[in-house]
C-alpha cells in the first residue's frame, strides 16, 4: 500500500486525513496505534520523533500530520505526490 496512517480512535484530525484521501479515492492502510504501545513505537521511530496523531506517510516520504497533509492539498502537491507513489 502507497499511502500509510498511524491513526488513533476518536481523533478529529485522524478524521479529516482520512475524509480526504477517501475523496480523492486513495487506498491506504490505517494502523491504528493509539492504544498499542508496539505499534505507536513504530510510528515513532519511522516518524523520526513524532508522537502526535495522525503521523502520514506516502510511499517513503514522511508527510507530517493531517496539517501537514492539509498544507499539501491547498498548495497543489499532494496529488503529485500520490501519482509519484502509485496511489493515484
Amino acid at each position: 500500500m502507497a499511502v500509510t496512517l498511524y491513526t488513533r480512535p476518536m481523533c478529529p484530525y485522524c478524521v479529516r486525513a482520512v475524509s480526504l484521501l477517501k475523496k480523492k479515492g486513495v487506498s491506504f492502510e490505517e494502523i491504528d496505534a493509539g492504544f498499542d504501545v508496539k505499534k505507536k513505537k513504530e510510528m515513532v521511530d519511522r516518524a523520526n520523533g513524532a508522537r502526535t496523531f495522525p503521523q502520514i506517510f506516502i510511499g517513503e516520504t514522511h508527510v507530517g500530520g493531517c496539517d501537514e497533509m492539509m498544507a499539501l492539498e491547498r498548495a497543489g502537491k499532494l496529488d503529485d505526490l500520490l501519482r509519484t507513489e502509485g496511489a493515484l
